[in-house]
C-alpha cells in the first residue's frame, strides 16, 4: 500500500511537473485576444475587445456585436455578430472614430444591422491578433480576416445560394460610398467619430473584390435603390451580390483605408499588393511573433504563459501608429489637431494618466525605437495643436486628470532614447506645468492655484483636486529630471524640484492620508478616507495616499517612519472593501471590482494603486512586497475572458503584469530604476539591440516558492532593491534563488533602497 501510494505521488509530481512550458517557439500561439472580453457596463474584467491587428497598427479589426456606436463592439456573452469593423477604439469609454463595417449575408437582401446579424458559437471561432475566422450560422457563411497595418484581406466562404452578397456599411453621421464594378471595387468614407477630431475629418476606405459584381444597390438612410452606384448622405452604404455555382465557393476582398484621401487609401491598398490570404497570414504571424519573441519565458504553467503573452500582446498595441506612407515612401500623416497633411509621424489612442506608469517604461525598455518614433509625434502634436496631449484618440479628449505628458517625456530621454527634438518637447512641458489648457484635461486644470499655493484647493469648484494636486507634484519632478539631464538653468531646476515636494501639501497627520485642502489653508470637512471620487480619481484616499512616486521615503516619514509605514501598506489589505459611493451617485464598476476581489482595500483593477505593493521596498520589508506581488499575479490575472481584474485600459494593466513576471517594476519613470518584485518563471530571455540581453533565472521558481533568499547581478551577490535601467541595457544575467520562507534580513539596508528625492543627496 504505501509503495502505491508512493508512486502515485511520483505520477503525480511529474504529471505536474510536466505542465511546465519549458520552451516557448512562437509566442503567438499562447496569444489569448478574447482576455478581458467578458464585460459589462457595471463591473470590468477587462473591456478589450479581439483587435485583429499588427503591433501598432494603424487600422484594427473586430467583430461587432454591439450595435452601430455602441463602444462595447464586442461582448464575449452576446450570440449574434453584426459585421466586422474596422475600428480605431481606444477603449469602450471612449468608443470609436473612423469605423466601418463588412458583412457577408445570404438570402434577403438587408441593410438593417439587426436583420442581417447572424448566430454565432466561440466553438466556431478562431481568434488570433494576425487571423480571425467565426462561421455566421444564419448565413451559412464562414468569415476570415487577416490584416497588415492599414490593410486587410478577407475571405467569405459561401453556401450553394444564387443570394449571396456583402454589405459595406458606412455608418451614420454623414458618410459617402460610390461603387465602381468595372474594377469590381468600392470605394467611399465615414465620418463618424466620437470627438477629438477638426471638421473635415474623415476616413476613406477602397475595397476590391476578386470577383465581378453580379447586382449592386446602395442603400441610403436605410432606403436601397438598386443599380444606383454612388450616394452621399447621413448613413449609407452598398450591397453587392456574387454567382455562386458551388457549396465551398470562396469571394475574396482586399480593403485599405486612410485618413487623407482615396489616392492614399489606394497607395495603402499596396500593403497587400498581390500577396494571397495565406502569405498576409503568414507575414502577421511572423511578425506577432518577432515582437512577442524579444521577451522568451520558460519554466511556468500553461495559464501563466499563455496570460504572458495575452499581456505582451496588449502592451504592442496601443498607441497605434496614425502616419501612411506617400508615394514617395515619405513618413506622412492626417493631423487630428489641425487638420491639415503634414510631414512626420503621429501616433494615438493612449491616455497618459494610464500608461506613464509602466506602459511607457516596458516601450523603453524593450521597443525603444518605437517609442523613439512617438516621441516624434508627440512634437509634431504640439507643434500642430498648441499643448501636449494627456488623453488622445484621435486628437485632444477631455478626460482624466494630471498632466502625465511630463513623465511620458523625461523617461524616453533619461532612459537613452535621441533623435527628436528634445528642446521643443521640454519647452511643450513648461507650457503645460505652469498653465490651464485649451480643455480641461490639457495643459494643468487649477494651474493658477497649484503655482502659487502649492496645491489645487478643494472649495473652488476644481473636481478631484487631491488626486490633481499629487499627480502635478510627480510631473514637477520629471521635469525636474529631464532638466537636470538637458542642462538647464539652475533656479529652473531648483524651482520644480521644489515643487516636488507639493505633496507634502495635502498630508493629514490626524489621519495619515492626504486630504483634499481649502483655499485658506484647512482641510476639506467631512471627510471620509472611503470615498470615491470627489477629491481623487476613480479611487478613494487609501488609493491616492501612495500616489508620491517621487519620495517615498518623504511620505514613509510623513506616515511616522518606516515600521509605521510598513502597517499602512498592510492596513490597505487587511482593511474591509467598504466604500462611499455618493459622490458619483451610483457604484462604479472600478468600486465593484475591488469590492468582489478580497483583497480588503486594494483596487488593481483601477492604475493609481498599482505601484503601491512595490513601496515595501522602500522602507526595508521586501518579503512583504514578494508575497502581494505573487499573489496578485496569481489571483488578478487568467487567459481567459473574464481575465482581468477591471479595466485594462490601452496596455497599462497588462504592463504591470509583464514587469512583475519580470521580477521588477517602474514604480518611478523618469528615474534610471525598476523596483524588485518577484519573478514568475524560472527563466526570461529578453532581446535588447545589438545582441545584448537581459537573462532573468530563477531555476527553483515556483508557487510556493515565491520569495528572494538570495540574488546575484551578472555574477556579483546583489542585495538591493532596485535594479538600474544603465545596468540592464548594457547587458544582464540576473540570479534569483527562490524560496517558500521570506528573507527577513536582505533589501533591509537604507542603501538597498530605491531611489527617493529627500535622500537624493545622499
Amino acid at each position: 500500500m504505501r509503495r502505491s501510494l508512493i508512486l502515485l505521488f511520483t505520477i503525480v509530481l511529474q504529471s505536474a511537473q510536466a505542465q511546465d512550458v519549458t520552451h516557448v517557439e512562437h509566442p503567438l500561439d499562447y496569444v489569448n485576444i478574447l482576455m478581458g472580453t467578458q464585460s459589462v457596463h457595471l463591473l470590468s474584467n477587462g473591456n478589450t475587445y479581439p483587435a485583429i491587428a499588427r503591433p501598432w497598427g494603424m487600422n484594427f479589426w473586430s467583430p461587432q456585436t454591439g450595435k452601430m456606436g455602441d463602444g462595447w463592439m464586442y461582448m464575449y456573452t452576446a450570440d449574434k455578430i453584426r459585421g466586422f469593423k474596422q475600428t480605431h477604439q481606444p477603449s469602450p469609454w471612449m468608443n470609436d472614430y473612423g469605423q466601418f463595417s463588412i458583412m457577408p449575408i445570404t438570402g434577403k437582401r438587408t441593410f438593417d444591422e439587426n436583420e442581417r446579424a447572424s448566430w454565432f458559437s466561440h466553438k466556431a471561432e478562431v481568434a488570433q491578433p494576425n487571423y480571425y475566422r467565426v462561421y455566421l450560422a444564419d448565413h451559412d457563411v464562414t468569415t476570415e480576416l487577416t490584416p497588415t497595418e492599414r490593410a486587410a484581406r478577407f475571405r467569405f466562404t459561401f453556401p450553394d445560394t444564387d443570394s449571396a452578397y456583402v454589405v459595406i456599411d458606412a455608418f451614420d453621421k454623414g458618410s459617402y460610398v460610390k461603387v465602381i464594378p468595372g474594377e469590381n471595387k468600392i470605394i467611399g468614407y465615414t465620418t463618424r467619430n466620437s470627438g477629438g477630431v477638426p471638421d473635415n475629418f474623415k476616413n476613406y476606405f477602397v475595397m476590391v473584390f476578386d470577383q465581378p459584381f453580379a447586382n449592386v444597390g446602395t442603400f441610403a438612410d436605410s432606403v436601397l435603390v438598386d443599380d444606383r452606384m454612388e450616394i452621399q448622405a447621413n448613413h449609407v452604404g452598398a450591397i453587392v451580390g456574387f454567382h455562386i455555382g458551388n457549396r465551398g465557393e470562396q469571394v475574396q476582398a482586399k480593403v485599405a483605408s486612410s485618413f487623407i484621401s482615396f489616392e492614399q487609401a489606394e497607395l495603402n491598398l499596396n500593403e497587400i499588393g498581390n500577396r494571397d490570404f495565406e502569405t498576409i497570414k503568414q507575414e502577421g504571424a511572423d511578425r506577432w511573433n518577432a515582437e512577442l519573441g524579444k521577451v522568451k519565458v520558460e519554466g511556468g504553467s500553461i495559464d501563466q504563459v499563455r496570460t504572458f503573452y495575452s499581456c505582451l500582446y496588449r502592451t504592442i498595441l496601443f498607441p497605434r501608429m496614425f502616419y501612411e506612407y506617400d508615394a514617395n515612401g515619405n513618413v506622412v500623416h492626417y493631423s487630428p489637431y489641425n487638420g491639415q497633411v503634414l510631414p512626420g509621424y503621429m501616433f494615438t489612442d493612449t491616455g497618459f494618466w494610464d500608461t506613464f506608469r509602466a506602459l511607457f517604461p516596458f516601450l523603453n525598455l524593450v521597443y525603444p525605437e518605437m517609442n523613439q518614433q512617438m516621441q516624434e509625434g508627440l512634437v509634431n502634436a504640439y507643434k500642430e495643436g498648441g499643448w501636449l496631449p494627456e488623453w488622445a484618440s484621435p486628437g485632444y479628449r477631455n478626460i482624466m486628470v494630471g498632466n502625465n505628458s511630463a513623465s511620458v517625456v523625461a523617461d524616453a530621454y533619461i532612459k537613452g532614447l535621441r533623435g527628436y527634438d528634445i528642446e521643443k518637447l521640454y519647452e511643450a512641458l513648461l507650457k503645460g506645468a505652469n498653465n490651464p489648457g485649451p480643455i480641461t484635461a490639457v495643459g494643468r486644470a487649477g494651474a493658477e492655484y497649484y503655482t502659487t499655493l502649492g496645491y489645487v484647493p478643494y472649495d473652488v469648484k476644481i473636481n478631484e483636486n487631491a488626486a490633481r494636486t499629487l499627480e502635478y507634484a510627480y510631473d514637477d519632478f520629471a521635469i525636474y529630471q529631464l532638466a537636470k539631464a538637458l542642462g538647464r538653468p539652475a533656479d529652473e531646476i531648483a524651482l520644480y524640484r521644489e515643487r516636488s515636494f507639493n505633496y507634502k501639501k495635502l498630508f493629514d497627520k490626524e489621519t495619515g492620508l492626504m486630504r483634499g485642502k481649502n483655499k485658506d489653508g484647512n482641510f476639506q470637512s467631512p471627510f471620509n478616507p472611503f470615498k470615491w471620487g470627489d477629491a481623487f480619481t476613480e479611487g478613494n484616499s487609501w488609493h491616492y495616499s501612495w500616489s508620491v512616486f517621487q519620495d517615498v521615503e518623504g511620505l514613509a516619514q510623513l506616515m511616522g517612519g518606516h515600521d509605521a509605514f510598513v502597517q499602512k501598506l498592510d492596513s490597505v489589505f487587511f482593511l474591509p472593501p467598504v466604500f462611499d459611493h455618493s459622490y458619483y451617485g451610483f457604484t462604479i464598476h472600478e468600486i465593484r471590482e475591488m469590492q468582489i476581489a478580497n483583497m480588503g482595500q486594494y483596487a488593481h483593477g483601477n492604475q493609481p494603486i498599482q505601484h503601491m505593493i512595490y513601496l515595501y521596498n522602500y522602507v526595508g520589508a521586501p518579503w512583504k512586497a514578494q508575497y502581494w506581488i505573487r499573489e496578485t499575479m496569481e489571483r488578478m490575472y487568467l487567459p481567459t475572458p473574464d481575465g482581468y481584474c477591471g479595466d485594462e485600459d490601452n496596455g497599462q494593466t497588462s504592463a504591470w503584469y509583464v514587469f512583475s513576471a519580470l521580477g521588477f517594476y517602474p514604480v518611478t519613470p523618469a528615474t534610471d530604476e525598476y523596483v524588485v518584485g518577484a519573478p514568475l518563471f524560472k527563466k526570461v530571455t529578453v532581446q535588447l539591440g545589438e545582441g545584448k540581453t537581459i537573462e532573468i533565472q530563477a531555476p527553483n521558481n515556483s508557487k510556493e516558492n515565491r520569495y528572494i533568499q538570495s540574488a546575484t547581478f551578472n555574477g556579483s551577490t546583489y542585495n538591493k532593491n532596485y535594479i538600474k535601467h544603465d545596468d540592464l541595457v548594457k547587458g544582464a544575467v540576473i540570479h534569483f534563488d527562490m524560496t517558500d520562507t521570506p528573507n527577513t534580513s536582505r533589501g533591509t539596508k537604507t542603501e538597498d533602497f530605491p531611489f527617493s528625492l529627500s535622500l537624493e543627496e545622499n
